[in-house]
């Protein structure tokens, strides 16, 4: 199960978080058709926020085709998204280079920034 953490200091809002966080476990394959979301009471319950916002972020990934609600039963993965399993050796290498810009004392944004920058070259014109 997926285990939502919140940063309110990114500027992003909540129910993005969630909604990003989901699609990220799809993406890696740590969440997978058929498996069960966690209920908007547990959610509110490890992260303290309004659940409201929950709901908005489940709706938004409905709406996406990716979940779906079964009334009584919870929200379940209707489709997975990407081919990035969590034990890619690609993942072992980006966590070994992670570690070094981290030695060479990068901040995490400062990481992010040229990451980002480095994907938007090689996929240029990528949606997604």
């Amino acid at each position: 199960m997926v285990e939502y953490r919140i940063d309110r200091r990114t500027g992003v809002a909540t129910y993005l978080q969630i909604v990003q966080q989901t699609k990220q476990a799809l993406r890696l394959g740590l969440l997978e058709p058929g498996d069960k979301l966690p209920t908007a009471r547990e959610v509110v319950e490890a992260t303290a926020i309004n659940p409201n916002t929950v709901l908005k972020a489940y709706r938004e990934l409905e709406r996406e085709g990716l979940v779906e609600a079964r009334r009584g039963l919870g929200t379940f993965v209707r489709k997975s998204l990407g081919a990035a399993p969590a034990d890619s050796p690609l993942g072992a290498e980006l966590a070994e280079w992670a570690g070094r810009a981290r030695e060479a004392g990068l901040e995490r944004d400062d990481v992010a920034a040229l990451f980002t920058s480095v994907l938007d070259t090689h996929f240029k014109g990528d949606q997604g």
